[in-house]
């Protein structure tokens, strides 16, 4: 099937101006995160979407595909729409991977892909089991509640489940910042208006959740950093050090 990895990346971010280019090791975030995508097995084609020249300038550069979208878009989905309604031949499936995710392993891509070709699921997602204790308290750490046949239940900025009376912490999962849709999929989530979850939360995925779509999980073991704030920079960096 043809497989289409498209990396949202924006300027303007309110938390972190300028993240998608900030230098880690000497290589802007944006770079490793599509130098690691293109590590993946099966995948077509590479698209960085952004609405800012200054990233585009850096992505042709680099030789990185690159396409210009209008600065209107409220979130990354959107963003990839406009890519994908420009292509002439439209993909099977799309892996929208944040442009905030330089650690991203390829293998988990490919997860993904793997889960999205089978019957009937739509929409895929990677969680892991959090192994931090300040990340299940860390509003920046997206918690997910999975079902029995792994399916996400909820999609939280708190410490979800609550384990009532226990004084032993049980397993908390942390959503990981990559999605696979059916391209089809992927069109109609783009058209529904924002949930009252979704807004509660700032989490676009409950959108979805809100309107019936079901988001299967698998589970990774690989670790990761993502970078939200200027102060995960340097927790980049040791993992950086670290890894290599």
């Amino acid at each position: 099937m043809n497989t289409t990895i498209i990396i949202p990346a924006r300027y303007a971010s309110t938390r972190f101006p300028g993240k998608p280019l900030v230098e880690l090791a000497g290589k802007s975030m944006l770079m490793r995160v599509y130098e690691q995508a293109s590590k993946a097995k099966g995948i077509s084609d590479i698209i960085i979407a952004t609405d800012d020249i200054k990233i585009q300038e850096h992505c042709i550069k680099q030789g990185a595909k690159v396409c210009m979208t209008s600065t209107e878009h409220q979130t990354g989905t959107d963003r990839c729409v406009e890519v994908i309604n420009r292509l002439s031949t439209k993909p099977d499936i799309i892996i929208n991977v944040q442009g905030d995710e330089p650690f991203i392993n390829p293998k988990q891509i490919e997860q993904l892909v793997d889960l999205l070709l089978q019957a009937p699921i739509q929409i895929a997602t990677l969680c892991k089991k959090i192994d931090t204790p300040e990340d299940i308290i860390n509003p920046n750490v997206v918690k997910v509640v999975k079902a029995i046949k792994d399916k996400a239940l909820y999609f939280s900025r708190q410490a979800i489940p609550y384990y009532r009376g226990k004084q032993i912490v049980e397993t908390y999962y942390k959503h990981l910042g990559i999605y696979g849709f059916k391209t089809e999929t992927f069109l109609q989530i783009a058209k529904l208006p924002q949930s009252p979850l979704e807004k509660a939360e700032s989490l676009e995925q409950l959108r979805w959740l809100d309107n019936g779509y079901d988001i299967y999980l698998a589970e990774t073991d690989f670790q990761s950093v993502a970078i939200d704030t200027p102060e995960d920079v340097k927790k980049a960096l040791d993992f950086l050090s670290l890894s290599s």
